[in-house]
């Protein structure tokens, strides 16, 4: 997890029982992504694949400036990233959910987190609560827009039944983009709260991970709260938030404008819900001067 002088202008960025508010299921399985088409120009080795995995993951989560038409593309080679690396690591079953908390543990690390000068800097010299409103409406604004992307995508495959194969990967490809815009909210949160979660790089991503999962903020008091890495139980924590992200967004499968808007409202809905989570923790943790 990088941090520091990320010079883009997006603003990156409860409990584990609680739902995410959607119609769909709250467990799910990850669809079948074979057949969603095959990787141009050849296979790409594992290393390269995880690198454009968290390169595009990056991309998404990050510009603030993104049009829809650039996201749309980029989300469409993340899914096929995805599909070739579903494809090679030959999940199946129960085993996909697995894989994709494994994707997304992996990805975290990369994710570029700008400490409290940094921020101010992007946000026009906002301290306080007033630089947490704002880095809450940007990453509502993110998440809501890869929904209404993602939604848009789907409910075109549901009018083209050949294209249907490709909207599951899609899908996928939406939850990590959103797990990674809201884990990047949790950690810039942390440093505008000024709640230093310590540890190394690789443990502060373990640390904002499994405050994604239970959708609370760090408590760098409680034992076990920084760990070189992810728990059996904590893994098991992961995929299941994954898996409900995913449920969320299998709600947006449906014909014409109908996925989007459902998937634009879903995200906004939820990613709120944790800013608000998130911020109550903090607040109890460290008083913020005023703005």
């Amino acid at each position: 997890m990088t941090s520091g002088a990320d010079r883009s202008s997006q603003d990156r960025p409860g409990r584990d029982e609680e739902p995410d508010g959607a119609a769909g299921p709250r467990h799910t399985d990850i669809p079948d992504v074979e057949g969603a088409g095959d990787t141009p120009g050849g296979e790409l080795t594992r290393g390269q694949a995880d690198t454009e995995v968290a390169e595009l993951v990056g991309k998404l989560s990050g510009a603030d400036d993104m049009d829809g038409a650039e996201r749309r593309r980029l989300l469409g080679r993340l899914s096929m990233s995805l599909v070739a690396a579903a494809r090679r690591a030959r999940v199946t079953g129960e085993g996909r959910g697995r894989w994709l908390a494994d994707v997304f543990a992996s990805i975290v690390p990369r994710l570029p987190i700008r400490d409290l000068a940094t921020l101010q800097e992007h946000h026009y010299g906002l301290s306080g609560e007033a630089l947490a409103d704002d880095l809450v409406r940007t990453a509502i604004k993110a998440t809501t827009a890869v929904g209404a992307v993602g939604g848009a995508l789907a409910a075109a495959q549901f009018a083209a039944p050949p294209l249907l194969l490709s909207a599951p990967a899609q899908l996928v490809a939406e939850t990590l983009v959103v797990a990674a815009i809201e884990v990047k909210l949790i950690a810039e949160l942390h440093e505008v709260y000024g709640v230093q979660v310590p540890g190394t790089t690789p443990q502060r991503a373990v640390a904002f991970t499994v405050a994604w999962t239970k959708q609370r903020g760090v408590d760098p008091l409680a034992p076990a709260s920084v760990t070189l890495a992810l728990g059996t139980a904590a893994k098991a924590s992961l995929r299941n938030r994954l898996l409900r992200t995913l449920g969320r967004h299998l709600t947006t499968l449906g014909p014409f404008l109908t996925g989007a808007i459902a998937g634009g409202a879903l995200n906004r809905m939820a990613t709120k819900r944790l800013s608000e989570a998130v911020r109550t923790d903090l607040r109890r943790q460290r008083a913020l001067p005023p703005a």
